[in-house]
């Protein structure tokens, strides 16, 4: 830091002191935010924020293309956010760097941000004409990196506009008539805006009065009215009239008054008018602007009329001759001595909603732009008759039927329709209020009638209802869903509206009532026969008691009293009290083991094949003709638990063995024995092991066990018979022998095994080994003067030492080069 305030002392050279700060700028924290406030064509205001601590602000600014090369600085107070430079040159684009500086003129932050200055000051405007008293058309020099222009406008009043344009010739539109304006001209560029050129003057208007401001409007449909306010300094007005798309002047017209009536023009026709006033000194004025009015419509006439329906209402369509010479669009209005009315700018409308008998007279008009026509002749109109009422039959013969309504004004006929239920139509045309009819049992009939006129038909009216006894249904079905239900199905019934459903045995009867060609009868007896019987109905005609009955058996009942007898360890008979007159019997036992079944038509059954420790959920079902019985209530069924598949006995000591064995299904807790004629030993556990004392080292056994389930059944289990380990000899002696020799003897000589012996001390290890019927080993070149344990240890027939045998300890002295006394210091287990 410190050189960085040396170089920007003030009496440094500013190329060094641009490019420390350059330097400055890279390694300093970017915390001034710089903006430009304005610019012109040689300053720049800048905006900066505040810094803490600092104590004044330096400005400089370079040309980008001259980076080392700065034109100007400025220096602020502490408490100045912003500044100008000056001294820069139009239209350059410059790299403005901000300081902040510490009471020891140390850098504290830096910013920078690139602007460009404004570009040069504009030569003054090269022209300015008045295109009309409202109008200047400015034309000027361009000039090189502008990118708009601002002309300046300031009337004798003072007040100064301001008007962006973006190249030569340019109109300064909207300006006061008649009005002398001081203009000059600035260049702008992305920077800012340069200084005003040199004004010059120039006046609006170069004619003797402004235009008269004209408005017209039609009275009829062949005149026009137009009409203004006074012009000053003017003593005559000349007006000029075009039809609209004609190249030539049809009428001109001078007067000096603020009106003109103009007759015998086309109907609904668009005219342009424009005009001019004239001074004193016969000078001619502004023209006016181009104003268009069209007369009004011709009187329309109507062509026809007639009755339609939308959207369900009905109207009365009204259509007319449509002039398609005029010009725009014309609305048409329809209207209604019933106070109906309607619009439209086609060649027809409705007038709706209107109701049946009913006389109408009718008048059209139209409108344009200029106004309405007058209304055309009247039409007379009767809409469509209204519905006949108070529908009758009487049925005078079986099988034929009269149909009477009352008379309905307005009418030329009648037609009568007839639709019967399952869809088949009669239909009859008649001028009197009566017709006949063929009607047969079993339908339901639909009837109507409509009245018609020249406008139509009435719309539909009372419908009629009559039913006949309905027929008996087709197609009776009679299922069983369940061991106590009947689902009755049938065809759908000609005229019923409701159906009883009847079943009956010798004992009881059961109804059912529903308007849906199905029933459920349920709560049944099981294994019995029912009539069943379905009556239609219907709330005009009643029931028809003839239909047929249908007979239906039950599903048999449900077995009961299940009971279970085990046979031997993978067979169960199982038995029920018979309670169906003839139905077969399926005996189902499942378990997590699979499903086993028999089959029967009496009241036992063995299910064989049963997986030892499994359980089973035993059930019966009655099978008949009718269907299945409901599943007797379950009993559970258990066998007994199986054996396990491995049994492993380890001596641990010469009178402690380890049985253990693999898992066994079923199994909750096993009894194992071991049994010789020297002994027996017996646990009972929840385990899968058994540590078993009393066990004589060197004998035969016999192993069994007892696998016991959960609930108390047993399985007898046997295995091969096992022998003990041999037993560790005794009465182990250490003696000392000539040439470093040690000897050791025991006891246990005529026994089959060879023996191992071992001498093991902190410093050597020594073995020797046996024959059988030997008692005694001997050591060679033992080191004296060390302690020694010693174990012997019969080997198995595999070659293996017997593990559990005890360890004695002995010490051996040291006489001379020789061994010195041997001496016993007690025995230990082995670890």
């Amino acid at each position: 830091m410190r050189r960085e305030v040396i170089l920007l002392q003030e009496n440094m050279k500013w190329p060094a002191i641009f490019v420390l700060l350059s330097i400055c700028s890279q390694a300093a924290a970017q915390d001034i935010e710089v903006s430009v406030f304005s610019a012109t064509s040689k300053s720049a205001i800048l905006r900066w924020t505040r810094v803490y601590g600092a104590s004044s602000y330096k400005v400089i600014a370079a040309p980008q293309n001259s980076p080392g090369n700065p034109v100007g600085y400025a220096l602020f107070g502490p408490n100045t956010v912003m500044g100008t430079i000056n001294s820069l040159s139009p239209n350059i684009m410059y790299t403005f760097t901000v300081a902040a500086l510490d009471n020891a003129q140390e850098i504290l932050n830096i910013g920078t941000i690139d602007s460009s200055s404004a570009p040069e000051v504009m030569d003054p405007l090269l022209t300015v004409k008045s295109k009309d008293s409202k109008t200047f058309i400015v034309s000027f020099s361009l000039k090189t990196g502008a990118t708009s222009y601002i002309i300046r406008l300031q009337n004798p009043n003072r007040f100064i506009r301001e008007n962006i344009v973006s190249s030569s010739p340019a109109e300064i539109e909207s300006l006061d008539p008649y009005t002398e304006y001081s203009l000059s001209i600035m260049s702008v560029n992305s920077g800012g805006h340069s200084q005003p050129s040199s004004p010059v003057t120039a006046k609006t208007g170069t004619v003797c009065c402004p235009p008269p401001q004209l408005s017209a409007s039609s009275p009829s449909n062949n005149s026009i009215t137009v009409s203004w306010a006074p012009v000053a300094n003017a003593v005559q007005y000349s007006l000029s009239l075009y039809k609209f798309a004609w190249n030539t002047t049809i009428i001109k017209h001078n007067t000096s008054n603020t009106n003109w009536i103009v007759s015998s023009l086309d109907m609904g026709s668009v005219y342009v008018i424009k005009g001019f006033a004239w001074d004193p000194e016969g000078r001619q004025g502004e023209d006016s602007l181009y104003i268009n009015q069209m007369t009004r419509p011709a009187v329309p006439s109507i062509a026809n009329v007639s009755m339609v329906m939308n959207n369900g209402l009905a109207g009365i369509s009204v259509s007319w001759e449509r002039d398609e010479g005029v010009f725009g669009s014309l609305q048409y209005h329809v209207m209604s001595d019933q106070n109906l009315t309607c619009n439209s700018t086609s060649s027809s409308c409705t007038l709706s909603p209107v109701g049946c008998g009913e006389v109408h007279t009718g008048r059209v008009s139209t409108s344009d732009e200029a106004g309405p026509s007058d209304p055309s002749g009247p039409v007379v109109f009767i809409t469509f008759p209204c519905p006949p009422q108070s529908l009758a039959v009487v049925e005078s013969t079986e099988g034929s039927c009269t149909l009477t309504w009352d008379t309905v004004t307005h009418v030329n006929s009648y037609t009568a329709f007839i639709k019967r239920g399952d869809g088949a139509e009669e239909s009859c045309n008649t001028t009197s209020r009566s017709c006949t009819y063929n009607c047969t049992c079993g339908h339901t009939y639909l009837m109507s009638v409509m009245a018609f006129n020249q406008a139509g038909s009435s719309p539909e009216g009372q419908v009629l209802n009559y039913t006949t006894l309905p027929c008996c249904p087709e197609g009776v079905s009679i299922s069983a869903v369940s061991t106590d239900t009947f689902e009755i199905t049938w065809t759908v019934s000609r005229g019923a509206e409701l159906y009883q459903t009847r079943a009956a045995d010798s004992s009881e009867v059961i109804l059912c009532n529903d308007t849906a060609p199905v029933c459920a009868l349920s709560d049944l007896s099981c294994d019995s026969s029912y009539s069943v019987v379905v009556t239609p109905c219907n709330d005009i005609s009643g029931c028809n008691r003839a239909c047929k009955a249908h007979t239906q058996i039950t599903a048999p009942c449900m077995p009961m009293n299940l009971m279970l007898t085990q046979r031997n360890s993978s067979c169960f008979s199982v038995s029920w009290t018979p309670n169906n007159r003839l139905a077969n019997y399926t005996v189902t036992a499942s378990g997590d083991d699979g499903t086993r079944t028999c089959n029967t038509d009496g009241n036992s059954c063995d299910i064989t094949d049963l997986p030892c420790g499994s359980n089973f959920e035993v059930s019966v079902i009655a099978t008949s003709p009718a269907g299945l019985s409901l599943p007797s209530y379950s009993e559970l069924l258990e066998t007994g638990p199986c054996c396990p598949v491995d049994l492993t006995v380890d001596q641990v000591t010469q009178a402690m063995s380890n049985v253990s064995w693999s898992p066994a299904k079923g199994a909750h807790t096993f009894i194992t024995s071991l049994t010789s004629t020297r002994g027996h030993a017996r646990c009972h556990t929840m385990d899968s092991h058994c540590l078993m004392g009393c066990i004589t080292c060197g004998t035969n056994y016999t192993v069994t066990m007892e696998a016991i389930s959960h609930s108390g059944r047993r399985s007898n289990c046997s295995y091969e018979g096992y022998s003990s380990s041999a037993c560790c000899p005794s009465g182990v002696r250490l003696y000392g022998m000539a040439h470093s020799s040690l000897r050791v003897h025991w006891r246990g000589a005529g026994s089959t095994h060879s023996y191992v012996t071992e001498l093991v001390s902190s410093r050597n290890n020594y073995t020797c080994t046996a024959s059988p019927w030997e008692s005694s080993c001997d050591v060679p070149n033992i080191q004296c003067g060390d302690v020694y344990t010693v174990v012997v240890a019969p080997l198995t027939p595999e070659g293996s030492k017997v593990l559990f045998c005890a360890q004695r300890i002995y010490s051996v002295s040291c006489a001379g080069s020789n061994l010195g006394t041997v001496i016993y210091r007690g025995k230990r287990s082995v670890d």
